[in-house]
């Protein structure tokens, strides 16, 4: 008689909620969600191109609605977004060239890729609050 063979047992994939969150894992998830926030981001910058080539009075209200509180908090959130997608990017260009993948120096890269883009974000917003 043929032998009927059972299923093989195989391992299940470890759900999410067993991992431990890690500064690099954080820091992916967060470069994902920086790249889709640039696009929201740069239909604003459009917004306001658009609104300068077409009249004074679009370029006026485009003007006030950046300036209002909820305005500038969107526009210092864009620029963090920028500044922190960049810093993922060259932290992954350097794992490129096969750099930086040790336990130490991953935290560090991901580390100074959060002190890069905050130190960035707030001189570009203190020059531009002096120089206006």
């Amino acid at each position: 008689m043929a032998e009927v063979r059972s299923p093989v047992e195989r391992p299940l994939s470890p759900h999410l909620m067993i991992y431990r969150p890690m500064l690099t894992m954080m820091s992916s998830i967060l470069h994902r969600i920086t790249g889709a926030a640039l696009y929201l981001g740069t239909l604003l910058l459009v917004a306001w191109l658009v609104a300068a080539a077409t009249s004074p009075a679009w370029f006026d209200l485009v003007n006030w609605a950046f300036g209002t509180w909820a305005g500038q908090v969107v526009l210092i959130g864009y620029t963090w977004a920028l500044f922190q997608h960049m810093a993922g990017g060259i932290r992954h260009f350097i794992w490129d060239f096969g750099r930086g993948f040790g336990p130490v120096a991953r935290e560090v890269l991901t580390q100074a890729s959060f002190v890069f883009s905050g130190a960035l974000t707030a001189a570009v917003w203190a020059a531009a609050y002096f120089l206006r």
